[in-house]
């Protein structure tokens, strides 16, 4: 009996030997997976586990991070209007200075902005806008409009969730239902003069709904000079503002995978966000490779089929996102990852490439050469005569780390063909980028850049004629200066 025990052991041993003969390594490009059997027959190892889910949670924050870009950019731009330059709920920032344009996203130099954010959390509010040459839009916290703000009037914006007032109507509101409880309106003072703005700016009355009897208009403040930044913030910070938002928002239907992807890293509608050690290192580094992706997205991305120009042209369209977001069978992820992680709203006026109504965006990131644009380098743009813009043409210099306009001690961002520029004999413009200041009356035509720091310009043309549409006018890349 014993000899039949031992030879039971025996061959029990040899096939357990054989059993761990028979475990198998992957090499994958996330490292080594081991297996106690092969990969089909076998079951991870913990240590295998642990770095499966580590890379899970990791690949989903990256995901979440360009998901996120229009939403925790707009979260910012509020937090910013409130925490840094003082704005209240309902109050305008009236932003008009070169100085106090330094926080916004791609900001055109020269137009005065309007921009109050409104909290619909406590009840309906009341948008008044006056007769006259004064025109705006609304939009959510996922930067889609809500409703264009053309005719004089009252506006009543009411939040998800919230009953519109039934008297509202009959006193002639006109309803805007918003799908976030906080939105932001947009609003151009047309007036060329500046006293004239003032007045039209002074008529604007933002008040709830609940004061209408009484109404207490919440006025407009300056930045006067206050830092302040529209960008998205950097490392673990854009993980706190998303967790912020997300329990101030309502969960729309098609983002409810991404919510429960961000559930383990500890991000969840109705909890606070207290992240764990592992967590907070994972949020970190996936902020970091959000970001980078999310440049390599943005600048000059050949995926984004919308962007095209012309053959061979480092000019591309910026506003490749349709204005709703949607395509035919998707939701456009990637192209409005890459308009707003430079820039801030999306309507139809901005795509008049394809209107041949409203502006004109190119931007472009690299020169003739195919090497990226270097403040420390004098750049030339030859804009050839009659540009196809019935209104006017621009093109602004961004810094590359903010999206925001180039700061510079001589407060110069853009050049346009409203200016007085050097003009050549047949009609064209050179405009010059660099730290070097051209001589003579190039000087007027000159926007300065600094050492150390990349940069982009946006051309626009504001009301794009034939020429354009058709390609029979096309700007050239911007070449290095000799």
């Amino acid at each position: 009996m014993l000899k039949y025990t031992r030879l039971a052991v025996g061959i029990a041993g040899i096939l357990f030997a054989c059993s761990l003969l028979q475990a198998e390594t992957i090499d994958t490009r996330i490292g080594k997976l081991e297996f106690t059997h092969s990969f089909a027959d076998g079951y991870p190892t913990d240590a295998t586990v642990k770095k499966l889910f580590n890379e899970l949670d990791f690949q989903r924050a990256v995901q979440a991070y360009i998901w996120s870009i229009p939403l925790v950019s707009m979260a910012q731009w509020q937090y910013s209007n409130e925490h840094e330059l003082g704005a209240k709920n309902g109050q305008i920032v009236f932003q008009e200075s070169y100085k106090d344009k330094l926080g916004g996203l791609t900001y055109n130099a020269t137009t005065p902005y309007v921009l109050p954010f409104i909290d619909l959390t406590e009840g309906p509010w009341v948008v008044v806008m006056p007769e006259g040459e004064v025109r705006g839009a609304a939009h959510d916290m996922w930067q889609i409009g809500i409703i264009q703000l053309t005719k004089p009037g009252k506006y009543l914006f009411v939040g998800p969730g919230q009953t519109v007032p039934k008297d509202a109507k009959a006193h002639g509101y006109m309803i805007a239902q918003s799908p976030t409880m906080n939105l932001l309106l947009g609003i151009r003072l047309m007036a060329t003069d500046a006293d004239a703005r003032l007045k039209q700016l002074e008529k604007i009355a933002i008040y709830p709904y609940s004061e209408r009897a009484n109404p207490k208009p919440r006025g407009y403040i300056r930045p006067e000079g206050k830092p302040w930044m529209g960008a998205a913030p950097k490392g673990f910070a854009y993980f706190e503002r998303l967790a912020d938002i997300i329990n101030k928002e309502p969960v729309a239907e098609h983002d409810r995978f991404f919510m429960a992807m961000l559930k383990p890293l500890g991000i969840e509608k109705g909890k606070p966000f207290d992240p764990t050690a592992e967590q907070k290192k994972i949020l970190t580094e996936a902020a970091l490779v959000g970001e980078a992706m999310a440049k390599a997205n943005d600048f000059f991305n050949p995926r984004l089929e919308d962007a095209h120009y012309v053959e061979g042209s480092r000019w591309e369209f910026a506003t490749v996102t349709p204005p709703n977001q949607r395509r035919e069978y998707y939701d456009d992820l990637d192209g409005r990852a890459a308009w707003f992680y430079e820039a801030v709203t999306n309507d139809e006026m901005m795509h008049g490439q394809k209107t041949g109504k409203g502006q004109v965006y190119l931007a472009s990131y690299k020169d003739k050469d195919g090497d990226w644009l270097d403040g420390g380098t004098n750049y030339k743009l030859h804009v050839p005569a009659n540009a196809p813009a019935e209104a006017f043409w621009s093109v602004t210099a961004y810094e590359v780390s903010t999206r925001t306009l180039v700061n510079n001690k001589y407060e110069i961002a853009d050049r346009s063909s409203r200016m007085d520029l050097t003009t050549n004999a047949d009609g064209s413009v050179d405009v010059y980028f660099g730290p070097d200041k051209p001589t003579g009356d190039k000087a007027k035509n000159w926007i300065p850049t600094e050492s150390d720091r990349g940069w982009f310009p946006y051309f626009r043309l504001y009301s794009p004629q034939k020429a354009f549409l058709d390609r029979s006018w096309v700007l050239p890349d911007i070449e290095k200066a000799k």
